[in-house]
């Protein structure tokens, strides 16, 4: 897959994709890159990229002209194009699986009051936002959805990893231990010593139902939940209950 991110400020985003995990998917060609600067593509003396919006009101817009050039300069039209924004559609582990289902994403990132309207009318194809809360850069949220997305591509991690994650079946993560086996007074539990992996993995489930029916009862809620999970979630709401 690849990534074209188009941004003021190229240099947030670059370190994400020199490091880590995402800098060995590059290494191994599962993943590619291009970040776009769109000030290269104002084509005024000061490369000016913003303008006061219509109609007055506070902040500035990002103009149509520069990021219509840039657009146009890495073939978005034939492209899926991804705008993050606050008003967009909520991000969630089903739309990365569904984007990262692509050949390649075309992100825009917003800045300072958004962009005009028109560029979203003529280039993107999913308004997008990562939660109800509004952040200076599109090149943060757009990074989390990259982060998202990347991971769930063959070869990345191992598909074991990602079957147990949060969100899936849906039900967050159980918790996970690691040496030493006592820290301040804390002590691994005995089960995960005892190497019975039927139990563990019993042991673990029901931490998963536990865990999401205290921090996320509403993704217990609705059709599709397994009658093995379903089972759990109504007998610890019934011993809360009592």
């Amino acid at each position: 897959m690849k990534f074209t991110v188009l941004s003021l400020f190229p240099g947030i985003l670059r370190g994400f994709f020199n490091d880590s995990i995402m800098a060995k998917a590059v290494q191994r060609g599962l993943v590619d890159y291009e970040l776009v600067n769109i000030r290269d593509y104002a084509y005024d003396k000061h490369r000016v990229c913003d303008d006061a919006p219509y109609g007055g009101g506070a902040g500035m817009v990002l103009k149509p002209e520069p990021l219509a050039r840039c657009l146009d300069s890495v073939a978005a039209s034939g492209k899926r194009v991804v705008f993050p924004t606050p008003s967009g559609r909520p991000f969630t582990q089903a739309v990365a699986a569904d984007l990262a289902r692509e050949e390649e994403l075309v992100f825009i990132c917003g800045r300072y009051e958004g962009i005009d309207q028109r560029i979203i009318d003529l280039y993107v194809d999913d308004e997008v936002s990562i939660g109800d809360y509004v952040i200076s850069s599109g090149e943060i949220s757009t990074l989390v959805m990259v982060d998202a997305i990347y991971r769930l591509l063959d070869g990345v991690i191992t598909r074991e990893s990602l079957e147990e994650e949060s969100f899936t079946q849906p039900l967050l993560e159980y918790p996970h231990y690691t040496r030493p086996e006592d820290f301040r007074g804390l002590r691994v539990p005995q089960i995960l010593l005892g190497g019975h992996h039927a139990h563990i993995e019993d042991w673990r489930l029901k931490k998963r139902v536990e865990k999401t029916l205290t921090m996320r009862p509403d993704l217990l809620e609705g059709e599709g939940i397994d009658e093995e999970i379903r089972r759990m979630r109504d007998a610890m709401r019934g011993t809360s209950e009592g």
